[in-house]
């Protein structure tokens, strides 16, 4: 069918899936914590065999009843499935550009990079703790921040005692650096 008679985009919109709609920068890599790149992997596990089956099953239910037109079962159904097939897409794109990197093997532990926890104090005074992850595990009222947010670039390359400077829509804003660690290797690794 021509383009000109549905509302469909050249893009699929799988970004749009996105924690609150983040997108990597242009040439950058999708840096991702070991943790992060498995929840993501259950989430695609989970969608494509229980979910997915599961929707399919009550669609396929609900087409057999007759009129589908005002079927809400079969409506529904078919959205929740689109629904489904499009963050699978953006899962699996994700998945496959992903660079997991694992913060315990960083050998400059006494800088901010990937991975870090820093407890950090802003001009007023008020003690913040972070983690720096990917774009994709990013839950800033956790204390999770991506790697590409503000806060994590100016914290990037510091050191404890340093102070870096945080520009801000409200101003710049001094950020001091009282501790930096990182998860401990696994026995694995050790």
């Amino acid at each position: 069918m021509n383009k000109a008679f549905v509302k469909e985009s050249d893009e699929d919109g799988d970004d749009d899936l996105a924690p609150e709609n983040v997108r990597l920068p242009p040439g950058t890599k999708n840096y991702i914590t070991t943790e992060g790149y498995n929840k993501l992997r259950a989430e695609f596990t989970r969608l494509m065999n229980e979910e997915r089956p599961e929707v399919v099953q009550i669609v396929s239910w609900a087409a057999s009843n007759g009129d589908r037109s005002e079927n809400g079962d079969y409506l529904y159904g078919k959205k929740r499935l689109r629904e489904i097939d499009r963050r699978m897409r953006f899962l699996t794109k994700r998945l496959e550009i992903a660079e997991v990197v694992d913060p315990s093997t960083q050998p400059n532990k006494d800088q901010v990079f990937f991975g870090a926890t820093v407890v950090y104090s802003d001009k007023a005074g008020e003690e913040f703790r972070v983690t720096i992850v990917g774009v994709d595990e990013a839950e800033p009222l956790l204390g999770k921040i991506s790697w590409i947010s503000p806060v994590a670039r100016a914290l990037t390359k510091a050191r404890e005692g340093d102070t870096v400077v945080l520009r801000t829509p409200a101003g710049m804003d001094e950020l001091d650096i009282l501790e930096i660690s990182y998860p401990e290797p696994s026995r694995e690794q050790k």
